[in-house]
């Protein structure tokens, strides 16, 4: 039994799915949504005439990111030739004078510039294929020898026979193996085969961050490789939900949101603070239309909301797949719901769903459905019914709000519990259960 969001009732939309015949607003997408964050390869160029034009209109409404692309090759087909030289009134040709460029200005501490020049070398373009399908997603280099970290849902296709290459920064190319996968985080570590010396990127911890600070993202937009964009953390301990995998579990992270341009193909790069330091791996954005797959709607690009998983929470996952080991995560041992959500047959009594909020303190929370037998929750007192408001000093808000929560801690940690009961405000402390138990 794990944390995740009981059922909604029918005809109860999620954020991150899509109404066809409704509009709803902002949905969650991965990129796309259950399929890798693939960028899909350019059409072939027309060098002249309206069907370039037609390409260029089309490419600035589809793709978003990749405008500014068309939009140069645009200038370079039809603008004015370039001169190397002037005509003097007697008609001759006189050559111009040849100015030396100036220099690039020297990086600045704590600039945008100094960042990307500390990360750049230790980002790599994926490139995947599979009876799924065939794309491209981003991946930081965290050890001299190859291994390499990205999202799950960039190599999944992968996962059953496919095959995944690497482009490196100094331009040479490797293949690579899948070393573990953990879809409730979305991430992935890789193994690029027969390279050495390669430069691991600095790791830093998303535990400091603060809301406003400045940050970069790094990564192969569109395929677009070792493009960088910048911004700020817009919000920390945002919960975001991508979906369920096989067995019902979800994948839902406390994401750090960023203003930071993120399209189809940054998935799995880094998202870094101005001293270069890796803070999160880019996984989501947010965007105001549907799209399946990603990026084929107008609306596909980056509307200024993405979201990258915290580094501190990936760290250990990603120390398990190295050793060879399945990862862990931690768990209440608790089914819950959104608040007064009603997921039971409708029936009175005891059982889960009829659970009443009335008298209650607050409408934010997550209502506890169903407690395990054996679990820390139900040693710890939680009951059917309760309300848990917060983990710690951390407020919870909704079920999904609860299960990033823990998500950001290991088993074997002690939290504080927060939940209200009959319009009573609790707390009890317990130690984290671990799905390693689960049978």
């Amino acid at each position: 039994m794990t944390e995740t969001p009981d059922p909604r009732p029918s005809g109860a939309t999620p954020e991150h799915q899509h109404e066809p015949t409704r509009d709803l607003g902002p949905i969650w997408e991965t990129e796309p949504q259950g399929q890798p964050a693939y960028a899909a390869p350019p059409p072939p160029r027309r060098r002249r005439g309206a069907g370039l034009a037609a390409a260029v209109l089309a490419t600035s409404v589809l793709a978003g990111g990749a405008a500014g692309v068309g939009g140069a090759v645009a200038w370079q087909e039809w603008g004015p030739e370039s001169t190397s030289a002037t005509t003097t009134s007697s008609g001759t040709a006189s050559a111009s004078p040849v100015l030396d460029a100036a220099p690039a200005p020297a990086a600045t501490d704590g600039s945008v510039q100094a960042a990307a020049e500390a990360v750049l070398p230790s980002v790599v373009k994926i490139n995947v294929s599979g009876s799924g399908g065939s794309g491209s997603g981003s991946g930081v280099v965290l050890t001299e020898d190859g291994q390499i970290l990205t999202n799950h849902h960039v190599v999944e296709v992968a996962e059953e026979g496919g095959t995944i290459t690497v482009d490196f920064a100094d331009g040479s190319h490797a293949r690579a193996e899948i070393l573990g996968l953990d879809p409730l985080t979305d991430t992935a570590l890789i193994q690029a085969q027969d390279v050495s010396g390669l430069t691991p990127a600095s790791i830093g911890s998303s535990s400091a961050l603060a809301v406003g600070q400045d940050v970069v993202a790094i990564g192969s937009p569109f395929g677009l490789d070792a493009t960088v964009t910048s911004g700020i953390v817009s919000a920390l301990d945002r919960p975001v939900d991508v979906g369920t995998d096989s067995e019902g579990n979800a994948t839902v992270y406390p994401a750090v949101q960023t203003d930071a341009a993120i399209n189809p193909g940054n998935s799995g790069g880094p998202l870094v603070d101005l001293a270069g330091r890796v803070v999160g791996i880019n996984s989501s954005i947010r965007t105001t239309g549907s799209s399946s797959p990603f990026g084929q709607t107008s609306e596909g690009g980056s509307i200024g909301l993405g979201f990258a998983i915290p580094i501190d929470e990936i760290m250990p996952i990603v120390e398990q797949m190295a050793a060879g080991e399945a990862p862990t995560h931690a768990r209440l041992g608790i089914s819950v719901s959104d608040v007064g959500v009603d997921v039971g047959s409708g029936g009175s009594g005891s059982g889960p769903g009829s659970s009443s909020t009335e008298g209650a303190l607050v409408v934010d929370g997550a209502q506890v459905r169903t407690v395990g037998a054996g679990s820390t929750a139900g040693e710890a007192g939680l009951q059917e019914g309760d309300i848990i408001t917060g983990i710690d000093d951390r407020a919870i808000t909704s079920a999904d709000s609860l299960v990033a929560t823990i998500r950001s801690y290991r088993p074997g940690d002690e939290v504080t519990v927060t939940f209200e009961r009959d319009g009573e405000e609790q707390t009890t402390t317990l130690v984290l259960d671990s799905d390693a138990d689960q049978s």
